[in-house]
């Protein structure tokens, strides 16, 4: 007798092959068989008729910030949500270890300054029961889960360790880095999957620039040699070159001493065709070690709204007055003619030239609607609606963050935009070199609710595109399973066929509908992040055990560490 059969499902393997009907059997945790519908006939204990839905296997997603939750939170939404059945975390250089005593604070501050975390979330949550990455690692690896984890050894955290309040100079002994790479030795021995740090103006906290953005030439590449030396693991970056040649030599280097690199690529609006140069880069041959990049499902969507971090108004100082009230108590104020003739006088005081711009580009700000639309055409953009109606692009703005009782969000690209639509993203995830990632599950609590790109690879590009060619649905499926957990060294899983992890997706593809998102305050103190429920995922399933049925959490929790190298 099986632990489990799945029967008579439209199976689509993660291997790129097409679809086809067939029946999988599963025994302690593993694929013990799989075969044409109806061919495996003995019983099992349990038993899924998966006739009319679709089969996959569990999504494997590399790129989110779960270091904190994961330390207190055994479901991990929104990713367990999608479908997803692995994640790694650590990117972008930031991270919770290593840490040294009274250093907790301050990577807890970066973390909220670069990826929007709530800091009192973090400060509640976290129990800090480890100092050095490995102890990190045997901290996540008490607790049992939903889903597994991994994680990378954070640029950021290592400079703060090692440098302690110098942890932003760029001006380091050859001393000080040789503890840099011990300690990326160490980590990445004790089974983490890569180095991650960020190269990019966008990530800073209240300090400035995250530690490590403007690290040298000679502390990257001696670090690097540590993961190239691991003989498992990745350098994983993300820069604000995007094709456009800024990193060119540094990354050339890396290449050129064999280190496996992997970094987040869109579309620029200052050089809308320059990721076809990145495309070119990643297919040189040449070079000894691969380069990876990864590609949104749709652009990096900001949420503006009432509820958000952020929206066009937020630094206009008649509502940075009132910002304190409720939300009903805003509504009201926000619907007073007086109050909003004052607002629109206003310009917003903004330090940052950046913040005034994402606040006027009125031609890149969408209403996201129910159903929601990332794709949407540029004459339902502020600016269209506003030229059509004769009305300002403030009225529009504020028309739309009104509805629903001000819950309503707007959708504000990203990049990744700057055609109006998503072709370049197409071009992007059709090359044969891409993977998926820059999701960001567990980050961005206030503005961003990307975590959900897994199901929208399903209901958007492999289903419902009308603006474009969709991609076909073997492809979307293998991309975010083998695709990603290949790179990642993930050989146990993302495939559907004897011998791997029994880590599997039942889906109503057909019925499949992401909702928009929603605004809780769920978090340790209170702290609030933004979720977006989906219908249509039948059963999740992780290591042959249920998790998911019909969306709801089945209190099983068969998900654990995971440690690269050690597959």
């Amino acid at each position: 007798m099986h632990q489990l059969v799945i029967r008579n499902g439209n199976l689509v393997d993660g291997t790129g092959a097409p679809a086809r009907l067939a029946d999988i059997a599963i025994d302690d945790g593993v694929i013990t068989e799989v075969g044409p519908a109806g061919s495996i006939t003995a019983p099992a204990e349990t038993e899924i008729d998966a006739s009319g839905l679709l089969v996959t296997p569990g999504w494997v997603d590399v790129h989110t910030h779960y270091d904190g939750q994961a330390t207190w939170d055994d479901e991990l939404a929104p990713s367990s949500h999608h479908g997803v059945t692995t994640v790694v975390m650590g990117n972008c250089g930031v991270g919770f270890a290593p840490v040294r005593p009274g250093g907790e604070g301050f990577l807890i501050e970066l973390m909220e300054g670069v990826e929007d975390i709530p800091g009192t979330a973090l400060h509640e949550g976290i129990d800090w029961r480890w100092e050095t990455f490995p102890e990190y690692l045997d901290a996540l690896d008490t607790m049992p889960r939903t889903i597994d984890v991994g994680t990378q050894v954070p640029h950021a955290a290592v400079r703060a360790y090692v440098l302690g309040q110098r942890a932003h100079d760029d001006d380091v002994t050859p001393d000080e880095v040789a503890q840099m790479v011990d300690i990326t030795r160490h980590a990445l021995d004790a089974g983490a999957f890569a180095f991650s740090t960020s190269r990019t103006v966008l990530h800073t906290s209240k300090h400035g620039l995250v530690p490590g953005t403007e690290a040298t030439p000679d502390e990257v590449i001696a670090i690097a040699e540590a993961v190239r030396d691991s003989g498992h693991a990745l350098f994983q970056y993300v820069s604000d070159d995007q094709g456009t040649g800024g990193d060119e030599p540094w990354l050339d280097t890396l290449r050129g001493m064999g280190c496996p690199t992997t970094y987040t690529l869109a579309q620029t609006p200052r050089s809308p065709e320059a990721f076809r140069n990145a495309l070119d880069d990643a297919a040189d041959r040449e070079s000894s070690a691969p380069l990876i990049p990864q590609v949104p499902a749709r652009p990096t969507g900001m949420l503006f709204g009432l509820q958000s971090s952020f929206h066009p108004f937020i630094a206009h100082p008649s509502y940075r007055a009132n910002k304190e009230l409720s939300l009903a108590e805003r509504v009201e104020l926000l619907s007073d003619p007086a109050f909003v003739e004052q607002l629109f006088s206003e310009e917003p005081l903004a330090r940052d030239g950046f913040v005034t711009y994402m606040a006027t580009n009125w031609s890149q700000i969408y209403r996201l609607g129910d159903p929601v639309d990332y794709e949407p055409r540029p004459e339902t953009s502020v600016a269209g609606v506003a030229e059509a109606t004769g009305r300002s692009p403030e009225e529009v703005c504020l028309e739309w963050l009104l509805e629903d009782d001000g819950r309503a969000f707007l959708f504000a690209p990203l990049g990744s935009y700057a055609d109006h639509d998503h072709e370049a993203l197409r071009e992007m995830l059709e090359h044969p070199l891409t993977i998926p990632g820059a999701g960001d599950g567990g980050a961005h609590c206030g503005l961003i609710c990307d975590a959900s790109f897994p199901t929208y690879f399903l209901t958007h590009w492999a289903r419902d595109r009308e603006r474009g060619p969709k991609i076909p649905l073997e492809h979307v499926v293998r991309m975010q399973t083998s695709g990603t957990a290949d790179v990642y060294g993930m050989t146990d899983r993302g495939r559907i066929e004897p011998g791997k992890l029994a880590d599997i997706n039942v889906i109503d593809h057909e019925s499949l509908h992401l909702h928009p998102p929603r605004m809780v305050h769920d978090l340790p103190a209170g702290g609030r992040r933004l979720l977006q429920d989906v219908d249509g995922y039948r059963y999740t399933i992780k290591a042959g055990v249920v998790t998911f049925a019909d969306g709801e959490p089945t209190g099983e929790r068969p998900g654990r560490l995971i440690r690269s190298g050690q597959f």
